[in-house]
């Protein structure tokens, strides 16, 4: 990845953390860059939190307030975030508010910790949560084991590997994933 595009992606990282903080929300890093806090390879694309179903219109508003440029895709399970300077990309910051379907409560909070990522001290989803939201979310369309498989095996230790089992129990894609991260023994 570009130094670029990598500095990019952790000035909006913490510029949207900040901003989710003065919402005064619960809020926490979610997706690669949440297990990239806790260890994982650093991704390239974007940048996820996650806040609750029911807090989202309130944090849209909030944020677009402060001068970020937000924007509503057609996806209704979230919202997105632009920042960037001319001339160079934008790096993008989704907000998540659902997950495999399922609305965000703020009961999905539970577990998380208090890190510092880049200086800036933010809530990040524990590994098991986050494990638990990659592989509830693979699908026949979505379903990269060739980034899945080394965040995995980096964040293993920190993983509940019982509650990952009982939670993608369900979902074939997550379930086979699991299978192979049994057999390369990372699970335990």
């Amino acid at each position: 990845m570009p130094d670029e595009v990598r500095r990019g992606l952790r000035e909006a990282l913490k510029t949207v953390a900040v901003a989710l903080k003065e919402v005064e929300v619960p809020f926490a890093l979610a997706g690669s860059y949440g297990l990239w806090a806790r260890g994982g390879p650093e991704p390239d694309h974007d940048v996820d939190f996650m806040v609750a179903e029911d807090d989202a219109p309130r944090v849209m508003e909030r944020l677009a307030e402060r001068g970020l440029q937000v924007v509503q895709p057609p996806e209704d399970w979230l919202f997105k975030i632009f920042i960037g300077e001319d001339p160079g990309p934008a790096a993008m910051v989704d907000v998540l508010f659902r997950s495999a379907g399922e609305p965000v409560t703020r009961r999905h909070f539970d577990g998380v910790d208090e890190l510092e990522v880049e200086s800036v001290a933010m809530p990040v989803l524990s590994a098991t949560t986050l494990m638990i939201d990659k592989m509830r979310a693979m699908e026949e369309h979505a379903c990269n084991l060739s980034a899945a498989l080394p965040a995995a095996r980096a964040v293993r230790e920190q993983i509940e590997w019982d509650r990952v089992r009982e939670s993608v129990q369900d979902n074939p894609y997550g379930s086979a994933f699991l299978y192979l991260l049994d057999r390369l023994h990372i699970t335990g």
